[in-house]
């Protein structure tokens, strides 16, 4: 029975917003709520069903989670929403761009098609990350020492910003069932960062994201992160032929140096500030 947890949740996260009334869909914070009572649900069940001592949460871990948990909900949401989700929904209607199909598909189709394409586009940005001179906003993500149920939620803001970027304003769509896809992403990302003993069903390992695979990704050495980039659908992993078996209980970055929030905000200027450094020094050593 405790390996049908996860599954659990999502079932009754989808039966929530399927009988959710009307002025708890109309309430922005309501999808918000859920999220944050979710995420206190598994910080318990890592107290009592703990995966790995190496990590267990410890106050400054908590306060830092704590502070990125407020950094999303409170600014990098209603950011992406002024910058990417409002101009986009505006462009759609400036370009008179209809999706009546999808409006009238039933709940469940309308939630799975809001995961598939928050989870299509979130793989290929991730992916590009660890590909690319992007690495250098998403790595302080990677420098985390362990792994918790808040630490989806913990890096640079960019990319933070850019990780929350979708073309699900372009459709027309029930707001019951995209409310209803973003919880349970938001559920599934919890459990693939939780530090709790748990093994869901194969089939769910299947097509969701787990703690497994998502702590190979977590590896440290930089080569082994360039798999499993699925937030909560490794299907598309092992699609795309990304997918890798495994599990890691030691992750982290370089020398597993632990960051503090300075350093993951600045991490970003690195290669900016060492060029800065060998300019001066160059300058200095033809002064002399």
């Amino acid at each position: 029975m405790y390996s049908l947890l996860q599954p659990a949740m999502l079932a009754l996260i989808v039966l929530f917003w399927a009988s959710a009334p009307t002025s708890w869909i109309d309430n922005p914070f309501t999808v918000t709520s859920v999220s944050i009572a979710t995420l206190s649900i598994v910080q318990v069940l890592e107290r009592l069903f703990e995966r790995h001592a190496g990590w267990r949460m410890y106050r400054l871990e908590f306060l830092t989670d704590l502070f990125y948990v407020v950094l999303f909900y409170a600014v990098i949401e209603r950011v992406e929403d002024h910058l990417a989700e409002t101009p986009l929904a505006s462009a759609k209607q400036a370009l008179g761009i209809t999706t009546d199909w999808a409006l009238h598909s039933p709940f469940l189709v309308q939630v799975a098609l809001v995961i598939f394409v928050v989870e299509f586009g979130q793989y290929w940005m991730h992916r590009l990350m660890h590909n690319s001179f992007v690495w250098w906003t998403h790595a302080p993500h990677h420098h985390i020492t362990q792994l918790n149920a808040a630490k989806g939620l913990v890096g640079n803001p960019l990319e933070l910003f850019l990780v929350s970027l979708s073309v699900v304003a372009l459709f027309d769509l029930r707001k019951d069932a995209t409310f209803c896809a973003f919880n349970v992403l938001n559920v599934v990302s919890i459990f693939a960062h939780a530090n709790v003993r748990n093994k869901a069903p194969r089939w769910y390992s299947y097509l969701f994201t787990t703690i497994e695979a998502h702590s190979l990704h977590h590896s440290v050495p930089y080569n082994d992160t360039r798999c499993n980039y699925a937030n909560s659908l490794i299907l598309i992993d092992r699609v795309f032929g990304t997918f890798r078996e495994g599990e890691a209980s030691v992750v982290g970055q370089d020398d597993r140096k632990r960051l503090s929030i300075l350093e993951q905000f600045m991490f970003p200027l690195r290669p900016l500030i060492a060029m800065m450094k060998a300019k001066l020094g160059k300058t200095a050593s033809a002064a002399g």
